[in-house]
């Protein structure tokens, strides 16, 4: 959740880290920082807030060709100026930056403070500095070593050192970094975004790897717990469009986001589509038909937005591939020690793919024997790394928190992968076309959706007065009411709940009133008239209605207002009929005034438990 940037090199390192933080800001955070090492040593600004206030009060003499920046979002301790990174030991000889969580820092606090060392402050990073600058190891890199030699938990940590000025080190475990190359400079960062403007030539570092930075590049090792071992580890030039990550002319990133599903769409499908025998070509699955053919069950494992589109897509598969298929929250996962079946396929589901819950599902299914993989969207990342298989979802940089390109294309992979095991099985070539020229419209189809926004904002204005909102649908309709619910919630901060509408009668009819508004999903599908009769319950109780729905689906003398959408096959008509929750839960934010790319309280990359 955290954001780490670092520079050595021969520019002035705090205007390069400033904006790198900027860059970094939809990761979610409360306080930032900045440490730069210059002729006048060790120098470290930070507080509470956000970047833009850091960058107006630094000193107008912070000058060092060597720095760190950090954007926290608190774990140990109050988000205030003192708990704010980076954090140093208390001779001012190391500063440090850290993401994740030291398990055991509670009792290595203990054990500095017998030692007579004060800590000034409540995180468990701090005892980081105070680590590295008590080691009598004669290089930066064993200091850095021998501190983490003690150290349990999970951790993106970046170090400085008043006597190696031109030195970085930097390690990971469990908590994603990246090295950059420029010309005669080397950056480091938890999210490219920091640093795409400068270089795009990266190195991602494994779990358990360090790397020693200076001007001229950068060398790796693998930390041991007999020292360090050389790991020798080459950058490689990434296909990014670096204005991908500006927000252009458009008024957010989640609008922006948004606008591009209609192309991202089309760039997820191309090349995966076998017309002529009615399948899907996912090569990167690295499973051959018989593979294919052997599944007897698929667990879709992901949190939040993801775990809601692997609902979807556990229908997509059980319904294609007849096969039995269920998604779970990732977060829970592991946790119930799960039963790790041969003839399972699991799937991971990550926008980022460094989701922590999620890449701890995937090892422990490893660690089990089982095959996983993924639908990830960020080519190199932890997940994509550590699964068999999988398919790269292509959206391009999703900076917004609020998913939107990223899940279209999640259900748009989830789709091919239905299509290609159930052309392998049961489902006919005719099927199989079917459904191939249905994804093949399905682009067109957004841009017609995203043609009403003037219409949707207006009906957003007014679900925006009401403090509790009820979504609800079944079996397809869902999880895309969930996934409406999720939405609203995170960033119009509106009490958003979700049911299947079957379940209304059973407990949540209670609460309909008409200061609570329901957002009802009723595809033109077998279950229109059960559908339409529940929301008649609900009109009864004098309950605001808006349904989503296709044009032929007859509402009776319902009173209610409908939000159509075009008709696509039934089994893809969820992607469809989520997009205009997107845009409801966009204008309501909007309409109440709050930073839409930067809801409170939540992150991006979520990389702590």
């Amino acid at each position: 959740m955290c954001g780490i940037v670092g520079y050595v090199g021969s520019q002035q390192a705090a205007p390069l880290l400033l904006e790198g933080l900027a860059r970094l800001e939809h990761r979610g955070y409360d306080s930032a920082g900045v440490a730069v090492l210059g002729g006048t040593g060790l120098r470290v600004h930070k507080g509470a807030g956000r970047v833009h206030a850091l960058t107006d009060s630094l000193p107008k003499r912070f000058a060092g060709r060597t720095g760190i920046g950090h954007t926290r979002w608190a774990t140990h301790g109050p988000a205030n100026d003192v708990n704010a990174h980076p954090h140093t030991d208390g001779k001012g000889l190391v500063a440090v930056v850290h993401n994740g969580i030291i398990d055991n820092a509670a009792a290595l606090r203990a054990e500095l403070s017998d030692d007579g060392i004060e800590l000034a402050s409540d995180t468990d990073t701090e005892v980081l500095a105070h680590l590295v600058a008590r080691s009598s190891a004669e290089t930066f890199e064993a200091k850095v070593a021998e501190a983490l030699g003690r150290v349990e938990g999970t951790y993106g940590v970046a170090f400085l050192h008043v006597d190696f000025p031109e030195q970085m080190v930097v390690a990971r475990n469990g908590s994603p970094l990246l090295v950059g190359v420029g010309e005669k400079e080397t950056y480091v960062a938890s999210d490219l975004a920091a640093i795409v403007r400068y270089t795009t030539t990266v190195a991602h570092l494994e779990d358990g790897e360090m790397a020693l930075l200076t001007p001229a590049g950068f060398s790796t090792y693998r930390l041991e717990s007999s020292g360090l071992a050389a790991s020798p580890r080459t950058a490689s030039r990434l296909d990014v469009d670096p204005d991908a990550y500006d927000a252009g002319d458009h008024e957010s990133f989640m609008h922006k986001e948004m606008s591009e599903q209609p192309t991202t769409a089309r760039r997820v499908l191309s090349g995966r589509l076998d017309e002529r025998f009615g399948t899907g070509h996912l090569g990167g699955l690295n499973l051959d038909p018989r593979d294919l053919r052997a599944i007897r069950r698929v667990k879709i494992l992901g949190c939040g937005s993801a775990f809601y589109v692997g609902q979807m897509g556990a229908t997509l598969l059980e319904e294609l591939a007849r096969v039995p298929a269920d998604a779970e929250a990732a977060s829970e996962f592991r946790y119930r020690n799960p039963i790790i079946e041969p003839e399972t396929l699991y799937v991971a589901v990550s926008q980022s793919g460094e989701t922590i819950d999620t890449l701890l599902a995937v090892q422990e299914i490893r660690r089990k024997g089982g095959r996983v993989i993924g639908l990830v969207n960020v080519v190199g990342s932890a997940i994509a790394r550590e699964v068999d298989g999988g398919i790269y979802l292509h959206a391009g940089p999703e900076v917004a928190v609020a998913s939107t390109k990223a899940l279209t294309n999640m259900f748009l992979a989830f789709a091919m992968l239905a299509i290609q095991l159930g052309r392998v099985r049961d489902l006919s070539i005719a099927d199989g076309r079917r459904l191939i020229a249905a994804l093949n419209a399905l682009p067109e189809q957004i841009e017609q959706v995203l043609a009403t926004e003037d219409a949707l904002a207006e009906t957003a204005r007014r679900l925006a007065g009401a403090e509790s909102l009820f979504f609800v649908g079944r079996v397809r309709g869902y999880p895309v009411a969930r996934e409406g619910a999720q939405k609203f919630k995170e960033i119009s901060y509106r009490h958003a709940e979700a049911y299947q509408t079957s379940e209304l009668k059973h407990g949540p009819l209670a609460l309909v009133s008409p200061e609570v508004p329901t957002v009802a999903i009723v595809p033109d599908d077998e279950l229109v008239e059960r559908n339409v009769g529940a929301l008649h319950e609900i009109d009864a109780r004098g309950g605001p209605l808006v349904v989503v729905t296709h044009e032929n689906v007859s509402v009776g003398d319902l009173d209610c207002e409908r939000i159509v959408v075009p008709k696509s096959e039934r089994e893809l008509d969820p992607i469809l009929l989520t997009i205009p929750l997107q845009l409801l839960a966009y204008h309501a934010a909007l309409e109440l005034g709050h930073d839409i790319d930067k809801p409170r309280n939540l992150a991006k990359s979520v990389t702590v438990e």
